[in-house]
């Protein structure tokens, strides 16, 4: 079954150049379109996509005060903010809002596209940008090599291609394994690295000063 996405944004063209965009696809569907928070909010949590891409620039309601109520209204849903916005102060409110992930506007279609496909998984995804700008709000010392040396050789290879938002089966061709076996080290990346999703494992990866 495709991917259901729900798209708040009240630029009409843009509306329809991202429903256009999914349903070009056979792995992602629109479900309906809504040009404002207060239309989402009384629509969405009777019939919930799977994921809600949501603008933040909204009229009247934000798309952060948007996330938040929707959040609390349906909480499996799935919330990626899609912006042309990278200020850290709009970032992390839209996390704490509840946001999965924090996606630019000048993103390719394509890495959109698989950014959905990773967030349905339960990915985290963010762009390049706006991961780098995580790391460096933080203020963390680097990781060292030694702590780069829990992974294996091979969940090495897995993490970077995880980094540059390859999608599992794309990994699996990449690196002539299966599905099942790239399912396998991402698990045990995250267990070493004691992280939860795919934006934390970036994270780490881009403290290690390792690029994507």
């Amino acid at each position: 079954m495709p991917i259901t996405v729900s798209i708040v944004e009240d630029d009409r063209d843009t509306r329809d150049h991202l429903a256009a965009l999914l349903n070009s696809t056979t792995t992602l569907r629109c479900l309906h379109t809504y040009p404002t928070g207060e239309k989402a909010l009384g629509d969405i949590p009777r019939e919930p996509p799977t994921v809600v891409l949501v603008d933040i620039n909204l009229p009247g309601m934000s798309g952060i005060e948007c996330v938040a109520r929707l959040k609390a209204r349906v909480p499996g849903l799935h919330l990626v903010m899609l912006t042309m916005y990278e200020e850290n102060d709009l970032i992390f409110d839209a996390l704490r809002a509840g946001a999965s992930g924090y996606l630019l506007k000048s993103m390719p279609p394509e890495e959109l596209l698989r950014a959905l496909e990773d967030v349905q998984a339960g990915g985290a995804p963010m762009s390049m940008q706006i991961a780098r700008k995580v790391v460096h709000y933080f203020h963390r010392t680097p990781i060292s090599e030694a702590e780069l040396g829990v992974l294996s050789p091979r969940e090495y290879e897995v993490l970077s291609l995880l980094a540059k938002g390859r999608l599992y089966k794309e990994i699996a061709s990449e690196l002539g394994i299966t599905l099942g076996t790239v399912r396998t080290h991402q698990q045990r990346i995250y267990e070493k690295l004691h992280v939860q999703s795919r934006t934390e494992a970036t994270v780490k990866f881009l403290r290690w000063g390792r690029d994507v």
